[in-house]
């Protein structure tokens, strides 16, 4: 290399990575890290597990297994995003709704619709 040239540096994908360049970087990483819940949306979150966890004794119908994949769906995005959106949360109060008989007899259910303000 001459004077006048200088290496280049090339940079492929880095999607999901953490790097520094330069003598004084500093790279920190939260790849993996929960976002952060406040006390309800805990709440929610471990009515849904369980609500989860009693939907799987029952026989599956269409109506279960529409509840079971809304449910696991609010886990999912409380646990990426540290809380359940208005939308996700107004289609768990209609499925919830829908499901009179499963909030009787399930007190998961009448926990959840509680947390959903039903």
């Amino acid at each position: 290399m001459t004077a006048r040239e200088e290496g280049g540096v090339h940079i492929g994908d880095v999607h999901g990575s953490t790097f520094a360049i330069g003598s004084n970087a500093h790279a920190e990483s939260h790849h993996g890290v929960p976002a952060p819940r406040d006390a309800a949306d805990e709440e929610l979150l471990a009515a849904v597990r369980e609500l989860r966890a009693d939907l799987a004794r029952l026989r599956r119908n269409e109506q279960t297994a529409q509840l079971d994949e809304a449910l696991a769906d609010t886990e999912e995005e409380i646990d990426r995003t540290g809380t359940a959106g208005e939308s996700r949360r107004r289609r768990l109060r209609d499925l919830l709704a829908g499901a009179e008989t499963l909030t009787a007899l399930l007190a998961s259910a009448g926990t959840v619709a509680g947390l959903l303000g039903m």
